[in-house]
């Protein structure tokens, strides 16, 4: 992998034959887990100016309508986080001479507080091509990190490392966007009919609404009144701030005679009785979905190097392989400009893994064929350094094959995203999706993602029980990777509800070896018992801890809030205890002592009444105040979908919702307004 230096430059071609497609991350570390920052991409002419505002691609405006520019987000990787954006460099329009990658921060927050910036480039095959590190960018909100540029009709990488003092407002008006002039006062709220223009807004139809399903905790909408339309926002200028959809609430009555009818079903489920006949059904659901709601197949194939172009997928494929033809589980085509991009798929259901010689068979047809990509699906989550099959790929074959993963919980996840927060383009496909998201969330389609802690569970827990589980123990190992597999399915499956960014906190240096900080995680577990997460949620006032003490049978799910900068403790124990009105009664509330291990505690239901008892006799300085709720694991011990699973889910779920809501004063679906 080519290093760069700050003002240094390469030429692609010299570094990869396949450019034509790349993956960049941008990304960094925080010592409190909390930090972040948010992407955007300029498309420039010769002059430094865009052509108008539609070449400024940022959280407002992710994708470019021909495919060259894609903003896919957050994804979360061994040290935390990194945000992914794909070029598609023969896309590019012929006027364009410079492509402009920076990043920005919340409100009064600096680069200077994150470490370990950095930005990397990938290839379409997934190649490393390059790297940029960041050492000390300065008390910026806004960050050039580099730019693509034209040079004899080739493209070059230029290493930037540019600060902006004036936060990404001040970066788009630098290059010729036309700021709203409100961006600055632009607060977060949910956008109706009575405060978007027409000229600003789109307009979803009632049967667009209709076709999108409910929160979890309202009945399925069928249709709305006209004055409850969606309206999605589309302002004519480029707005810093972040813009959220809200959808109606109000659900029309079925016309059903009784609860026990059902509505009929795109695609049923009920019927399915063989694991053969869950991977069949479930691979021509998601391939047909994908080919036609384009905005979902290009959300599932961009990082993978796919182009945007038309898409069309296929099962039931045989492909000569000798004498035994081999006949993968479905095929994805794309073609752009008489070229086509190929890949072919193999699928799990039911929690059935993957096997390694098929996925073998299918990187050799595809390497001889000419094919990019085989794209296994499963109900694994795959982590960085522990890949779910080991396939060796000939690296003396011009073609490269790369290989890729999905999660049926991913699916779900950018189903849902597109379905119930960032809305598609016509009625006909918010309905497409809905089926899709109903068909995978049936108990029978086998599509439920993670659902097996693994053959080493039992024994590890029996270990732990007996006392003679010990460190270095490989089994041990197995069981945190089964932990972080399940962790990062929880950060997918709230995202996906709240539509919020929920991604997993490390607390390990960045670059870090996956491998040795696993083994360090398992030594832990062996001496303390105990498995630990930190889930961050985009918008809460805290970082969500997750800890399953094996020992006692517990989950503690649990935040902590730092104290107000101005007031006195007991005004502040008051507001708390007041904003928690409607939190459970056994909710714990822990004062957090300055240079101390712990202050004093209690439940909410001690405190209502006498809200001065969290308060230190000692008049200790408080910092912060811990809330906890436990609940017992799951008492299920096998290798098939466990209480212990079941449980971490319903933990979270219910302290985000009982808890975690009550802790700002805003909606806690809303996002903070980035400063302009």
């Amino acid at each position: 992998m080519h290093e760069m230096v700050k003002g240094g430059n390469v030429g692609l071609a010299s570094l990869s034959e396949d450019i034509g497609s790349v993956l960049m991350s941008l990304s960094w570390g925080s010592p409190t887990g909390e930090g972040d920052a948010d992407v955007s991409v300029l498309l420039l002419t010769g002059d430094g100016k865009v052509r108008s505002d539609g070449d400024f691609y940022f959280y407002n405006n992710p994708v470019a309508a021909d495919g060259s520019v894609q903003l896919l987000g957050k994804a979360p990787t061994a040290d935390g986080s990194e945000d992914r954006i794909t070029f598609d460099l023969t896309a590019i329009p012929a006027g364009v001479e410079r492509i402009v990658v920076a990043a920005s921060r919340y409100e009064s927050a600096r680069f200077s507080e994150l470490q370990d910036l950095r930005l990397t480039l990938a290839d379409g095959s997934g190649e490393s091509l390059l790297r940029f590190s960041i050492d000390d960018p300065g008390e910026v909100s806004a960050l050039l990190f580099g730019e693509f540029y034209r040079r004899g009709g080739d493209w070059k990488f230029r290493a930037i490392g540019q600060g902006y003092e004036s936060g990404l407002a001040g970066v788009a008006t630098d290059f010729g966007v036309d700021i709203d002039d409100d961006a600055d006062t632009d607060t977060d709220v949910d956008t109706d009919v009575e405060n978007v223009s027409d000229a600003e807004a789109e307009v979803r139809t009632p049967e667009a609404v209709a076709a999108i399903p409910a929160q979890p905790s309202s009945p399925a909408v069928e249709s709305v009144p006209e004055a409850e339309v969606e309206v999605a926002t589309r302002p004519a200028r480029p707005r810093t701030a972040k813009k959220k959809v809200t959808l109606p609430k109000v659900a029309k009555k079925s016309l059903a005679e009784n609860d026990s009818w059902r509505g009929a079903r795109l695609f049923p489920a009920s019927a399915l009785k063989s694991d053969h006949e869950r991977e069949t059904r479930a691979t021509s659901v998601l391939l047909s979905v994908m080919a036609q709601v384009p905005e979902f197949g290009r959300r599932l194939t961009a990082a993978f190097g796919a182009p945007v172009g038309r898409m069309e997928t296929f099962t039931e494929v045989t492909l000569p392989n000798g004498e035994s033809p081999r006949r993968p589980d479905g095929v994805i085509r794309v073609e752009r400009a008489g070229k086509l991009w190929t890949a072919l798929v193999e699928t799990k259901t039911n929690g059935n893994p993957l096997k390694p010689d098929q996925v073998q068979a299918y990187a050799d047809i595809a390497a001889r064929r000419g094919y990019e990509a085989v794209i296994t699906l499963s109900n694994d989550v795959e982590l960085e350094g522990s890949p779910l099959v080991e396939v060796k790929l000939d690296g003396r074959r011009k073609n490269k094959v790369a290989l890729w993963h999905l999660s049926w919980a991913e699916v779900a996840h950018q189903a849902q995203m597109l379905i119930r927060h960032e809305g598609v383009g016509n009625a006909a496909h918010a309905w497409l999706l809905q089926e899709l998201l109903h068909y995978l969330q049936h108990e029978n389609s086998g599509c439920h993602g993670f659902q097996n802690m693994g053959r080493s569970w039992v024994p590890v827990r029996n270990a732990i029980d007996t006392e003679t589980l010990c460190q270095g123990d490989s089994r041990a190992v197995e069981v945190v990777e089964s932990w972080e597999r399940l962790v990062r399915q929880v950060c997918l499956r709230l995202g996906g509800e709240l539509g919020e960014k929920v991604l997993p906190v490390q607390r390990a240096k960045r670059g870090t070896d996956p491998a040795s900080r696993r083994a360090a995680l398992a030594d832990r577990l062996c001496v303390d018992g105990r498995l630990d997460a930190e889930l961050r949620i985009d918008g809460t006032p805290g970082v969500l801890a997750l800890c399953a003490d094996l020992r006692t049978g517990k989950l503690r799910t649990s935040i902590e809030i730092a104290a107000p900068d101005q007031g006195y403790p007991l005004t502040w124990a008051k507001r708390l205890v007041r904003r928690l009105a409607e939190a459970p009664a056994d909710l714990h509330v822990e004062a957090v002592l300055e240079g101390q291990a712990g202050g004093p505690r209690g439940t909410l239901e001690r405190l209502r009444p006498e809200p001065a008892d969290i308060l230190p006799k000692n008049g200790a300085q408080i910092t912060g105040f811990r809330l906890s709720l436990f609940r017992g694991m799951g008492n299920t011990r096998g290798t098939a979908e466990s209480g212990f699973i079941r449980s971490v889910d319903e933990s979270v779920d219910r302290f985000h919702a009982s808890v975690v809501v009550h802790l700002d004063g805003r909606s806690a679906r809303s996002r903070r307004p980035v400063e302009a």
